[in-house]
């Protein structure tokens, strides 16, 4: 319930005067530097001087393309969280919680708040970051969230000396509303209808005091480039209503925990006040038996002291002991008012502005057709201003005193267009930025190795930014961590897209079967450094493709990596899916048709043992065929022989007969 003529609002209010005091200065230079963004680089005095010698006032605007390159340099990719356990047993559920703050970054729209606050950044020199819980969201449950805010929202006392502000003994938040917005998120401050009488009741709205202006600065500069901010809307209907100022102050408190351990198992556990009277509730006696013993420990922790002018609207405390609003200073100055990028490019940019002038106007003097007419050699001065243009016009002329001519124009020296890249050149050399990064084709090497070298180079100075800004958003993660500790505390499903469009879900605070926990953040929200949350150090950059792909091929050359891997590096091949798959296949294919050529080939030695087998069984055959033959032969050649033998046998018996009887014949005689 709001309180009135509360001491916490007094408070509020002379703290926001304070500070917003205090850093007056600030506020015009960083609302100049956002007007050098904008294109608005003429002031009003300036833009008359220079209509008054017929000089343009249009810049030859250097800073906003710089601004757009360095933003896009370091939010190229989202930030990558990783939670390092700080003890062993909480390992298994550090994976939860790097889901749980993809998650938070992907329904906070993470990549455009950060574009912003970097913008921010290099513009006015300081970028905020704020952790809150959006109660309205999941059906009232709430969720997480972050989002940047406006540099001239947030004041912080001028003598804290901490980069991110650490030391401050606060800081404030302000939130200008019209009267039915503030109605609508704090409906007990509108006028209430009396049930019993019918009679409308006067809300504690009429009692609080309007604003007048917004907290964004007015600028003394020409709206140029017709550039919208708070101080140019021209809404009437708005900027009559009444307007109110809520005022969030964030600051250091100290809030009493409890260390109970159990005397007879030794089980230890933290708990807040609340949970310590419900123990003390349900142990009557418990500590002054010895069975349980306690130790107080207090922490620090955030409070918030919200007020609307005299009216304190809530106080509460946050489960951090971090502010929820980080700063991203840019070039420190050891003040809480830090300068920009843009601060450092101005005194350049008025130099190219004023040459750019030089130039626009040298070219309108050159183009305006100017006659030399030489005294005395044109009889009426009027006749030859009405007729000189027309094509036909019979013009006299004294040709003795010289003829009418038109002068050459000078044209502008060389050095004149040198010292306008330069002045370029600084600038861009001032965000860090070489030409090549701005697509200027002449300025690239020919190589794409080359080329990544002078980009690696070319970036240390954006890198080197980068690191600080790293340190900024790792404070953030910390606070997200523990923001959700204590509001996740029920249970529910963390849905995370992948870049492969596949969902990853992680249910937390489940109990299985047997009633074991499950995924228990619970039981760990009171303990807010369980893990070291922090982001991988340039996982926000831009990487090249075309560099990544070049070293894959020739590592695939080398024979290191398959074409596989290749064709997964490749830039501009999208439906590699489907290609990989093709791939797939054909591999499996070839590794088919390799092992049923291998078995062909094994087939086509066996059929050929086979043939030389047969071969050699039908030579056997025919060798024992020829053998018999043989034998036929031969035995036929013996019986022959034989035959034969015996005949001459038989012949040479006969003729010893025939011999021995003729020798008897011859010896009876």
């Amino acid at each position: 319930m709001p309180l009135k003529d509360d001491p916490r609002a007094t408070l509020n209010k002379e703290l926001f005067q304070q500070w917003r005091d205090a850093r007056e200065d600030w506020d015009e230079d960083a609302r100049g530097d956002l007007d050098f963004f904008l294109g608005n680089h003429f002031t009003t005095n300036e833009a008359s001087d220079l209509a008054s010698r017929n000089q343009a006032d249009v810049p030859m605007d250097r800073i906003s393309p710089a601004v757009e390159k360095f933003k896009s340099m370091l939010t190229a990719k989202p930030p990558v969280f990783t939670a390092i356990p700080r003890e062993d047993s909480d390992s298994q559920v550090s994976n939860i919680w790097r889901t749980i703050l993809g998650y938070v970054w992907d329904i906070s729209d993470g990549d455009s708040q950060m574009k912003q606050a970097i913008q921010d950044y290099a513009v006015t020199g300081l970028g905020y970051l704020y952790a809150y819980i959006d109660n309205k969201t999941d059906f009232g449950r709430g969720d997480v969230k972050f989002t940047y805010v406006n540099p001239f929202r947030v004041y912080v006392p001028p003598d804290c000396r901490d980069r991110w502000f650490s030391d401050a003994d606060g800081i404030i938040l302000s939130t200008i509303l019209t009267g039915e917005q503030i109605v609508n998120l704090y409906p007990q401050l509108g006028d209430q209808l009396n049930p019993e009488t019918g009679e409308v009741v006067p809300g504690l709205i009429n009692d609080i005091s309007t604003v007048l202006e917004e907290d964004f600065p007015e600028s003394s500069h020409k709206n140029t480039m017709r550039a919208y901010t708070p101080a140019e809307i021209k809404d009437n209907n708005y900027w009559h209503r009444e307007k109110y100022q809520i005022l969030e102050r964030f600051y250091h408190t100290t809030v009493p925990f409890y260390r109970v351990v159990d005397s007879q198992t030794g089980q230890e556990s933290i708990l807040d006040e609340e949970a310590f009277a419900t123990l003390l509730e349900e142990n009557p006696g418990a500590f002054e038996r010895g069975f349980m013993e306690f130790e107080e420990v207090p922490q620090t922790r955030i409070g918030v002291s919200a007020t609307v002018g005299e009216i304190t609207l809530y106080e509460k405390v946050l489960n951090i002991d971090t502010y929820p609003i980080i700063p991203l200073p840019n070039i420190w100055t050891e003040t809480p008012y830090p300068k920009s990028d843009v601060s450092r490019a101005k005194p350049m940019q008025r130099l190219l502005n004023k040459l750019w002038s030089l130039a626009l106007s040298h070219a309108q003097a050159s183009a305006g057709l100017k006659l030399i007419v030489p005294m005395g050699s044109v009889p009426n001065m009027e006749d030859l201003e009405r007729d000189w243009s027309n094509p036909n016009a019979v013009i006299e002329v004294d040709t003795t005193q010289g003829e009418p001519h038109y002068p050459a124009p000078q044209p502008l020296a060389g050095e004149f267009y040198r010292l306008i890249q330069q002045c370029e050149f600084y600038i861009d050399f001032t965000f860090g930025l070489p030409e090549m990064m701005h697509g200027v084709p002449d300025k690239a090497p020919e190589t794409v190795r080359g080329t990544e070298r002078m980009i690696a180079l070319g970036s240390e100075r954006p890198k080197s930014k980068l690191r600080d800004i790293e340190f900024s958003i790792n404070r953030l993660g910390r606070v997200l961590y523990g923001l959700a500790k204590g509001h996740y505390t029920y249970q529910k499903m963390f849905t995370l897209v992948q870049p492969n469009n596949d969902e990853q879900g992680i249910a937390i605070n489940l109990y299985d079967n047997v009633g074991n926990a499950v995924n228990d953040v619970y039981r760990d929200r009171l303990n807010i450094g369980q893990h070291d949350v922090r982001i991988q150090p340039g996982s926000t950059l831009p990487e090249s493709k075309w560099a990544i792909y070049d070293v894959y091929l020739q590592a695939f050359q080398l024979g290191l990596v398959d074409k596989m891997e290749v064709l997964s590096k490749n830039p501009e091949i999208f439906d590699k899916a489907e290609i990989m798959k093709r791939l797939n296949d054909y591999e499996r294919y070839e590794a088919q048709i390799a092992t049923l050529s291998e078995q062909v080939k094994e087939l086509e030695g066996d059929l050929q043992t086979a043939r030389r087998e047969s071969v050699h069984d039908r030579m056997k055959v025919e060798v024992s065929k020829l053998k018999s033959k043989l034998s036929d032969i031969s035995s036929r050649g013996e019986a022959d022989r034989k035959i034969k033998a015996a005949k001459m046998d038989n012949a040479v018996k006969l003729g010893e007969r025939d011999i021995s009887d003729a020798v008897k014949n011859i010896s009876g005689e």
